[in-house]
């Protein structure tokens, strides 16, 4: 009775389709989010009969044959790469990036990362760093007595101070970007690391090579589109009840073959 593996991996596809839809819905509101989708493959087959065989009876050839199928298995959730909206928030420190492109930090190991959550802030010695406090790359210091900070939209960070007229140049705020954004690793915490498959990092300024441009006092929204996540979850939800009742009929089906006398 292969029905009820094959409507065990059924269940188990949904409730993986589940749980992606789950931590989409827990991060609509987390700052520069994409949503994830779950991905799914036949599994192999058991050939009875190939296709193509000759009919021992006729000598004809099987035009079709007989393939039964053993059910199906995730192969990927990936991130759905797309521009969110930008909220206006009213920070001198807030940088939403338009377009392509992350910002990149340093962790504490002295690894890079990457995050396009421009919610930044300074530290007690003024560096520029992430609302986890990891360093912005390139390292940009604000001095104590800055009035106010400007960050234009290549990223040119300038700060005003009461006894000048013009602003100072502090430092530029450089973007990297990838071939295949999908590819990266989600670390947590907005965080996302390279990986063999995102290809290597190539750091460029704003409005070059591709790449976006920054919007001071803006933060980009999560991606996630609410309506299409409940409407997906109802759909994996029947999609578990129907491949339960294929595992309840299969068990009805060999309990008849038992109590046959």
């Amino acid at each position: 009775m292969r029905a009820l593996s094959i409507a065990a991996t059924g269940m188990a596809a949904q409730q993986t389709r589940v749980e992606v839809i789950s931590n989409n819905l827990a991060n609509m509101n987390t700052t520069g989010y994409n949503a994830r989708r779950a991905e799914f493959a036949d599994l192999h087959y058991q050939q009875v009969t190939r296709a193509g065989a000759i009919n021992s009876a006729t000598g004809a050839i099987v035009p079709a044959g007989v393939q039964l199928g053993l059910g199906v298995r995730p192969t990927a959730v990936t991130m759905e790469v797309a521009q969110g909206a930008l909220s206006q928030s009213g920070g001198d420190l807030d940088v939403a990036i338009q377009g392509r492109g992350y910002i990149e930090v340093t962790l504490p190991s002295g690894n890079s990362a990457y995050t396009r959550d421009g919610a930044l802030k300074r530290t007690g010695d003024g560096l520029l760093v992430t609302s986890d406090g990891h360093p912005v790359v390139p390292d940009i210091t604000i001095p104590d007595d800055t009035q106010s900070i400007t960050i234009n939209p290549e990223g040119e960070v300038y700060a005003d101070f009461a006894d000048r007229v013009e602003p100072e140049l502090l430092g530029q705020l450089t973007l990297v970007g990838f071939t295949n954004e999908k590819g990266l690793e989600a670390l947590g915490s907005n965080l996302y690391a390279e990986t063999g498959a995102s290809g290597a990092p190539f750091v460029g300024f704003a409005g070059e090579d591709g790449l976006g441009f920054f919007r001071q006092g803006y933060l980009e929204d999560s991606s996630v589109d609410s309506v299409r996540e409940i409407t997906d979850l109802i759909e994996a939800q029947r999609g578990y009840e129907m491949n339960a009742k294929v595992i309840t009929a299969a068990d009805q089906m060999m309990s008849a073959t038992t109590q046959i006398r």
